[in-house]
This record gives structure tokens, C-alpha cells and sequence, in this order.
């Protein structure tokens, strides 16, 4: 056992007791300390010579200090002889270091009977190495109870371990008192006890005590609470108080804060700073860590360098090492490569591993062997794997299957889930729930779903209502800005109808736009209504140029209107060509125009 207690309670003489042991070089005021401490063992030990029994007492505790059993025994003894109970307790401290500990256990029981704090918290601490729980608890109690810090610690300790209620208030004592430990295992549990976090005011309050507690403990230097708090406020988003934390914890020796502070740097865009923190907590065995470097070479194209990281990640037990080779091999196309990381890492649990294992296997037509893979994953947690079983079941036809995947996908915010659940809601007739996920769907991004929402908005909404005076009145509605942030997403139907929205209104220019930002990414509807406004503004040579466009991407009645530009212009063969092609596009109304175009103009090339 080490010499227990700090420098006054352990040896209960009122003084601190310097070591003796000096670097070679010293300056002068070391030179001066080394004095004092020899001009103070010489008064101890005249003192000591002549029967003084404290002096004995004192003088024992400086060589049991300095390391010297042999030269501290004799005096300790006659001091304890004397009824010294801080040579009892000290005498007790230095038999144990011999390896006596029994003998050890009884020099501290007379001086803990005596009144000795720090004699009862050894004397504890050797019944609870024995196994002697019973005992163990009356002595740290004892010790506790009469002030001693280092007593309420080990009390508390003692009473986590057997999950009593008690263990907090001790461990309290001991924050209060000022023990470090005590205070980072105190914040530790108001945590737990405030995660996760609710709206409950006591959780706050757990959560703001154990920060305060966080704070005391790293200001007397511990990592470990230096980097919880640097965590804390990390999350608060006091991103500068934070990186002090860290960097306090990680020069400090703890390798999660100088990960941690590595991430912060590279948020901050100072990537090489960040890879010198991500380096040291590397070599110090951090996963996470090598796995940074990794990512951060492979960005480079260093890629045996970025593969050296991962495998070191793997060696030092972080699976997403495994994960991450296999997604530099299938970057490579280096599949069988590829392949085996994946399954490493799915077999320890990797669950976008299994999801990625599944894929692979998937695209080289293995299904039957994805199934089983993202359906772990999907169990374990993964939601793009529940949406890929999703699509796997609708590929089969098992629309059932596949909406029960996609509903689970889509509860866990998967956007593209969210909307095949609020298409097949929309086909099943469930208009209300359609929309509802609909809504999720397009808050996370979908355009589609922002289209499909505006439609079934827009199929609801009432009809504009008219001005007093008989004027139209326009009030934008929902559905409108749904079109529209959808259209803004390049979704080319949402850009024609926005543009047919706008031409409703009036506006010309802004209708002209939508239009041709849809027909220039390739929507039939958005060059042949483009072309109309064109024909309407009396530019008919570059409505046709827009038409062409669009009949030649199939719309039937872009080629009438060809057909007809065509045989206005008097070119009736043009016109002709133009009317059969419109005749077999369709849809029924244009295939009949256009039959009697076409007679027509046979006619007139006939005639």
C-alpha cells in the first residue's frame, strides 16, 4: 500500500515534509529549501536524542518520507511506545510498505482507537483489500465521520461499489473537501443521472451540478474531468472555452482530449494543426484518432498512408478502422478487398459495415446473401439499411414488406423513406398521413416530396376568390411555396408549374424563367410551354426552336404546333411530317387535330 493521505493527515505533525531526492543542477533557491530541510531534521533529531517525543514523532516522518524505513523504524517505535498515535499510524504506514501488513493493521487500529483520522482510513483500506466489508465500512465511517477527505472518498467508493444511496453524499464530502477524484466521480454521476436529457428541471439541475463539478476537478488538474467539460461546452457551442479544456486535459496525457481538440481545429479549417493533435492521440493508441488521419490522407490521395491509419485504428480496437479500409478498397475497385473489411467489421457489429457488406453483395447479384446483412444492420440501428430492405422487398413485388422497412426507416428521419411511405399513403387514399410524411420528407430535403406535397395541397385549395370590382385577387399559398422550393431543388415539374403560376399572374418574365430552366434540363412540358409564351410575345422562330426540342422528346402537341407553324409558312411536306408524328405521339384529342391536319395538307400536295 502507498504511504496513504496527504502531507499534514498522514503524518499528523502539522508540517509538510518536503522529499529529499534533488536534480543534480539546483538553483538557489532549491539550494536554500535543502538547507532548511537539513537545518530542520538536525533540530528534530537533537530534540529526538534528547526524549522529546513528538520530535521523535516528527523526525521518524521525515525519513519514512525521504524513503528511509531503516533510519525512520527506531524512532517511529519509540514514539509510538511514548503514545504518539501519528508514530502509530506512521509506524503502521512504513510495516506495510515492508510487507507486514498485518503487524501494520494493528499499529493502525491502536492509532485509530486513539483518535487518528488517517490510522482509521488505512485501517479501512486494509480490511476492504482483504475482503472484510463489514470492518472496512466501521473504519472509513470512523475516519469520515471525524473529517478525514481521504476517508469520505474511499467510504464512497465502498458504498458505490455495493450500490448503496449513501455513496453520493460521501463522495460530496470529499468534492467539498477539495478531493479531485472525489469531485470528477461526483460530476460523472449527476450525469448519468441527467442523461438523457429532459425537460425535467432536475435534470437540469443534475446536469448543471455535475459541470460545476466538471470545473473544480479539472482546475486542480484532472484530465479526465478537463475533457467532460471541454465536451460540455463543445455541445453549448463555446467552441474557445472549450479547445482550453482540451488542450489543459491532452498535454496533460489524455489522448481522447487531444482527439477531440484535433476535430475542433479542423472545424475551425486549421487541418494541419488538427493532424498534429489527431498524431499525438494516435501514438498514444486513440482509434479515433488514427482513424481522422486516415480520412484526412485519403482526402489527399495518400492512400497507403490513409490505409497505414486504419489498420493502426483496427489495431487499437476501433472497428470503424475495418469500416474505413473497406471503404478506401471499394473506392479502388478493389472489391475482394473491399469485401472482407466489410464483413470484419460486420462481424464485430459494425452495423454500417453490414449495410455496406449488403450492398456490395447486392450489386454483384448475390441478393439472397445481402438479405440476411441488412437485416442486421437494419436491427442493430441502421436506417439506410431499412430503407435499402425497403427497396429490396418492393423490387420482389412485397409492397407490404416494403412499406413496413420504409415506415421504420422514415420514423428515424430517413427523408426518401419518408416519401415512398407518403406516396403509398397518397395511393392507399390516406390523404392525411400521405401529407404528414409528405411534410417530413420535404423538411429534410426531398423535392419530390415538396412536389408531391404542393399537389395534393393544391388539389385541396379553393378557387381564387374575385375583387369587389371583378379583379382577380392573388394571396400566395402554401402549396405555391412548396412549388417553389421544390423548382429551387431542380425538380423540372415544379419549374413548369411554377412557371404556369407566374403566367397566371401575369408575369411573363418570371414564367419564361421557370420554363426554361425546366427545358433546359430536359422537360418536354417546360420547352413547349416556353414556346407558347414566345409565340404569344410574337417570337414564333425561337417558339419553334423550343418545340422541335420538345417533340422530339415525345410531346405530341408541340408537334401539332410544328405541324401547324409548318404549314402556315406554306412548307406542307414539313408540315406534313410534322402532323404524322403528332398523329402517333397522341395524346387522343391531338392524334385527332392532327389526322385532320395531315388530310389536309395531303390534299393541297395532291392537288
Amino acid at each position: 500500500m502507498d504511504v496513504m493521505g496527504d502531507k499534514a493527515t498522514l503524518f499528523e505533525t502539522g508540517r509538510f515534509v518536503q522529499p529529499s531526492s534533488r536534480e543534480d543542477t539546483e538553483t538557489p533557491d532549491e539550494t536554500g529549501e535543502i538547507a532548511d530541510e537539513a537545518a530542520e531534521e538536525l533540530r528534530q533529531r537533537l530534540a529526538a536524542e534528547a526524549g522529546d517525543v513528538e520530535a521523535m514523532s516528527v523526525l521518524g516522518a521525515m525519513l519514512l518520507r525521504r524513503g528511509d524505513l531503516d533510519g525512520a523504524e527506531p524512532h517511529l517505535r519509540a514514539a509510538t511506545a511514548a503514545g504518539d498515535r501519528a508514530a502509530a499510524n506512521n509506524l503502521g504506514v512504513l510495516l506495510h510498505q515492508r510487507g507486514y501488513a498485518d503487524e501494520a493493521a494493528g499499529w493502525w487500529r491502536i492509532a485509530a482507537v486513539a483518535g487518528s483520522t488517517a490510522a482509521a482510513h488505512a485501517l479501512g483500506r486494509h480490511h476492504r483489500e482483504r475482503g472484510d466489508e463489514p470492518a472496512a465500512e466501521y473504519w472509513l465511517r470512523q475516519s469520515a465521520e471525524q473529517g478525514h477527505t481521504l476517508g469520505a472518498y474511499a467510504l464512497a467508493d465502498l458504498l458505490e461499489h455495493r450500490g448503496d444511496a449513501g455513496a453520493e453524499q460521501w463522495m460530496r464530502v470529499a468534492a467539498e473537501r477539495g478531493h479531485r477524484e472525489a469531485a470528477y466521480r461526483l460530476a460523472r454521476a449527476l450525469d448519468r443521472k441527467a442523461a438523457p436529457e429532459a425537460d425535467g428541471g432536475d435534470d437540469v439541475r443534475a446536469s448543471e451540478e455535475a459541470e460545476q463539478w466538471y470545473r473544480q476537478a479539472a482546475a486542480r488538474g484532472h484530465r479526465r474531468a478537463a475533457l467532460h467539460l471541454g465536451t460540455i461546452l463543445e455541445r453549448r457551442g463555446e467552441l474557445k472555452e472549450a479547445g482550453r479544456w482540451y488542450l489543459t486535459s491532452a498535454k496533460d496525457g489524455e489522448a481522447r482530449a487531444a482527439c477531440a481538440l484535433g476535430f475542433l481545429l479542423r472545424d475551425a479549417g486549421d487541418t494541419e494543426n488538427a493532424a498534429v493533435w489527431w498524431l499525438r492521440a494516435a501514438q498514444d493508441g486513440d482509434g479515433n484518432a488514427a482513424n481522422a488521419l486516415g480520412a484526412l490522407h485519403a482526402e489527399r490521395g495518400e492512400t497507403q498512408t490513409a490505409e497505414r491509419w486504419y489498420r493502426a485504428a483496427m489495431d487499437a480496437g476501433d472497428v470503424n478502422g475495418a469500416y474505413n479500409l473497406g471503404l478506401l478498397c471499394a473506392e479502388q475497385g478493389r472489391t475482394p478487398q473491399a469485401e472482407q473489411w466489410y464483413r470484419r467489421a460486420a462481424y464485430a457489429g459494425h452495423r454500417e459495415a453490414a449495410n455496406a457488406l449488403a450492398i456490395l453483395l447486392l450489386r454483384g447479384g448475390d441478393e439472397t446473401g445481402a438479405e440476411p446483412w441488412f437485416s442486421k444492420a437494419a436491427e442493430a440501428g441502421s436506417v439506410d439499411a431499412a430503407f435499402n430492405l425497403g427497396i429490396l422487398h418492393a423490387g420482389r413485388g412485397e409492397e407490404q414488406a416494403a412499406l413496413r422497412w420504409y415506415e421504420r426507416a422514415a420514423a428515424a428521419g430517413h427523408t426518401e423513406a419518408a416519401l415512398q411511405v407518403g406516396m403509398a399513403r397518397l395511393r392507399d387514399g390516406d390523404e392525411q398521413e400521405a401529407e404528414r410524411h409528405l411534410r417530413c420528407a420535404a423538411g429534410g430535403g426531398s423535392s419530390e416530396a415538396a412536389y408531391r406535397l404542393a399537389t395534393v395541397l393544391d388539389a385541396r385549395r379553393p378557387p381564387e376568390p374575385a375583387h369587389e370590382l371583378g379583379e382577380p385577387v392573388h394571396r400566395r399559398s402554401e402549396c405555391e411555396e412548396w412549388y417553389e422550393r421544390a423548382a429551387s431543388q431542380g425538380h423540372r415539374r415544379a419549374q413548369v408549374r411554377v412557371g404556369m403560376l407566374a403566367a397566371a399572374r401575369g408575369d411573363v418574365v418570371e414564367a419564361a424563367r421557370w420554363y426554361r430552366e425546366a427545358a433546359e434540363a430536359g422537360s418536354r412540358n417546360g420547352a413547349f410551354n416556353l414556346g407558347l409564351l414566345l409565340a404569344r410575345e410574337g417570337s414564333e422562330p425561337e417558339a419553334a426552336v423550343w418545340w422541335t426540342r420538345a417533340a422530339d422528346a415525345g410531346h405530341g402537341r408541340a408537334a401539332l404546333r410544328l405541324a401547324l407553324v409548318y404549314a402556315r409558312r406554306g412548307e406542307l411536306a414539313e408540315g406534313q411530317r410534322w402532323a404524322d408524328r403528332a398523329v402517333s405521339l397522341g395524346p387522343a384529342s391531338v392524334t385527332e387535330r392532327a389526322e385532320r391536319l395531315r388530310d389536309a395538307l395531303r390534299q393541297e400536295l395532291s392537288a
